[in-house]
């Protein structure tokens, strides 16, 4: 397994305790690998050592207002790519086939297009492809990266490690126009809640499901562990 992509996944997962307790092994595990540049791993270490010590309540608002509430931050990466098209489920169903067929496992409450559960699929697989598949979805890391490069947040450098470990780098053109998307403040709620509003449901002949797919992104995927520690139970998750 790479365990530095298990360790990126894990940095991305909704804080708990359990990620607490796995900080010291997860920057062992960085620095023993080495594959990522030492001014980015630097900046992973201050993260590590943020969510290594900080009140977890704080650490847990902060990942929600990043990731949950702010759409244009939203780690499902065909939120990115397909929006609520119907595409999408046909993405959906593509990846999943891709995990099943490596030997991993979801749980009902996950996507097969959230980063961290992406992550844990790409530690299963070898270095190369690994890279090479890293860089398919490279323009979006890159705009979440100038997002939260704006928001002057820590998780900026897992972004910038996924940028680097990526086989081919991302094209401005390509970052650019993502960050032409709305991008509100978590703290802004009449934005946010233009940002996600649901486009009109059509009835009939070539009517999307749009409805359905934006529903169902919605739903947190489940906690990944970090390396080394076992999944939690349901009752020590986020409602």
């Amino acid at each position: 397994m790479n365990k530095t992509f298990k360790a990126l996944s894990a940095l991305l997962t909704y804080p708990t305790a359990q990620l607490q307790l796995a900080a010291g092994e997860i920057s062992e595990v960085l620095d023993a690998d080495a594959l990522i540049p030492g001014r980015i791993r630097d900046q992973l270490h201050s993260l590590v050592s943020e969510l290594a010590t900080g009140d977890l309540y704080d650490l847990q608002e902060r990942y929600v207002l990043l990731f949950d509430r702010t759409r244009s931050l939203s780690l499902h990466l065909f939120e990115h790519v397909h929006g609520e098209s119907r595409d999408r489920g046909q993405a959906m169903i593509d990846l999943k086939s891709q995990y099943e067929q490596a030997g991993l496992l979801m749980s009902a409450a996950e996507l097969p297009d959230f980063l961290p559960l992406f992550l844990e699929y790409l530690a299963m697989r070898p270095a190369k492809e690994a890279c090479d598949a890293l860089a398919q979805p490279a323009h979006i890391f890159g705009a979440l990266a100038e997002r939260l490069r704006k928001r002057q947040s820590p998780y900026e450098a897992v972004l910038r490690a996924l940028i680097a470990l990526a086989a081919a780098k991302p094209k401005d053109a390509d970052i650019s126009a993502l960050l032409q998307s709305p991008d509100p403040d978590a703290t802004d709620l009449a934005a946010l809640d233009a940002a996600w509003e649901d486009e009109p449901v059509n009835f009939g002949p070539g009517a999307g499901d749009s409805c359905k797919d934006g529903l169902i992104a919605r739903v947190r995927g489940a906690m990944r562990p970090a390396p080394g520690v076992s999944t939690p139970s349901r009752s020590t998750q986020r409602p």
